[in-house]
């Protein structure tokens, strides 16, 4: 319980911002690339962060860092919540991503040296479930406390489920032995994050700079230099944060593949369609939030079942008919106009992406942790998390680009544009795990 409740506020805080954007732009002021920021700030230190968080969990312990990285993790939702401008508020949700790479992995790690077999499976499966779930509850939650007190709210709710899952930790954890030899790669951590973040900014700023402006390019390839410098860096690093080696293993390099696909579409799902059905369809934040509610129930119910049954007979099928189904429900959403049927029109996309989703979460987590064995179930806990919330990253800074042009707001043509990447990003993951993903029966 404990590891769940310390995932999930770490999860929800990915998308239950989406639906308080508009609210926050409106008291901070800014346009598009403010709300983008306020996502891909969080996104950015918690994806280039993750994997020296799931080090570090070996070196001091996965207990000891999960409850550091929950305890600071709600001290800083403090400070979000007290932003006084948007650049303020941008350097806290960056900070927030650090207390979140700290405790994620930690947290499923904990899970992985605990189970064994199908009650690992079944474990994976209810982790998955209810981080899954904060994906989407996220922005119900956020939808009721900004339309009945604030959006501020959105991060003061974080400190008293901090302070529950703390106390829950020392009550119910137990102590965990920790690597003596263990080395924290903190040059590699610097160098993804500074590879990250430059093509992140470019692609961000550059509808309000245009790219004639020479920030724009400059920071777009000085990233992909410093992210270079960081596979360089990795390769010969003598405890690199991302141990190369792993990616020599077929089902740890495919189901890596697989998640930043289908996160990226994730990611770009809930942040474009909670825009629009404010923006464009006239939602208040909360019926936004609860738009979303039925993808929560469907999740909740389907996600832990299907953990076991890809355990029994492998993940193979779940990874790929999976993606394949929660691609056709996005792609039926570039249909989608203001004045839409809820009931006809959006029910029936989310309720089929819902049930693709559920096939593929608890599958892909195990697939990863599986390949990558009991020894390293830490760093591959964290390189699987970091390659989510980086597809996320990504996707939201790719897709703004294409959608954005030169206006400031989501526009109906650019929704359209936004779904129908998305959908090809999604069914693209079904397409990954059919031809690279082997049953554990039939791996070589």
């Amino acid at each position: 319980m404990a590891c769940i409740l310390g995932s999930v506020i770490v999860f929800v805080d990915s998308t239950v911002v989406n639906v308080a954007l508009p609210a926050i732009q409106r008291d901070l002021g800014g346009g598009l690339a403010l709300q983008q920021w306020v996502v891909d700030a969080y996104l950015l230190t918690l994806g280039s962060l993750l994997l020296v968080g799931g080090a570090l969990g070996d070196l001091f312990g996965s207990r000891r860092l999960f409850l550091v990285g929950v305890v600071s993790f709600g001290a800083i939702s403090a400070l979000c919540a007290a932003a006084p401008d948007g650049t303020v508020l941008i350097l806290a949700r960056g900070l927030q991503g650090i207390g979140g790479a700290i405790l994620t992995p930690s947290g499923l790690a904990v899970i992985a040296r605990t189970f064994t077999g199908e009650e690992r499976g079944a474990a994976i499966g209810t982790w998955t479930a209810w981080t899954g779930i904060a994906f989407v509850i996220g922005p119900v939650v956020g939808g009721w406390l900004v339309t009945n007190a604030s959006w501020r709210w959105i991060f003061v709710i974080n400190i008293p489920i901090a302070v529950l899952t703390a106390g829950l930790v020392l009550y119910a954890v137990p102590h965990d032995r920790r690597e003596p030899h263990a080395r924290v790669d903190v040059v590699g951590g610097l160098l993804c994050a500074f590879g990250l973040g430059g093509p992140v900014f470019a692609l961000i700023e550059q509808p309000r700079l245009g790219w004639s402006d020479p920030l724009i390019p400059a920071t777009l390839v000085a990233g992909a230099a410093v992210f270079g410098l960081f596979v360089w860096w990795e390769r010969r690093a003598p405890a690199p944060m991302l141990p190369l080696r792993l990616f020599g293993r077929r089902n740890f390099s495919f189901a890596n593949l697989e998640t930043f696909t289908v996160y990226a579409g994730l990611s770009t799902l809930t942040f474009f369609l909670v825009l629009f059905v404010q923006q464009l369809a006239g939602y208040s934040a909360l019926r936004a939030g609860l738009a979303l509610l039925p993808t929560t129930v469907v999740m909740f119910v389907l996600s832990p079942r299907v953990g076991r049954l890809s355990m029994r007979y492998g993940p193979r099928l779940f990874m790929g008919i999976g993606p394949l189904l929660a691609g056709a429900g996005v792609l039926a959403l570039v249909r989608l106009k203001p004045g839409f049927s809820y009931w006809l029109d959006l029910l029936p996309p989310l309720v089929l992406f819902s049930v693709g989703l559920s096939m593929i979460v608890a599958p892909l987590t195990a697939t990863v942790l599986a390949d990558a064995g009991e020894r390293d179930s830490g760093i591959a806990s964290g390189v699987n998390n970091a390659v989510a919330r980086v597809a996320g990253l990504l996707g939201i800074a790719v897709v703004g680009v294409a959608v954005a042009g030169t206006s400031n707001r989501l526009s109906e043509s650019g929704f359209r544009l936004a779904m129908a990447i998305t959908a090809g990003l999604v069914a693209s993951g079904g397409a990954i795990g059919l031809a690279g993903i082997r049953n554990p029966q039939v791996s070589s």
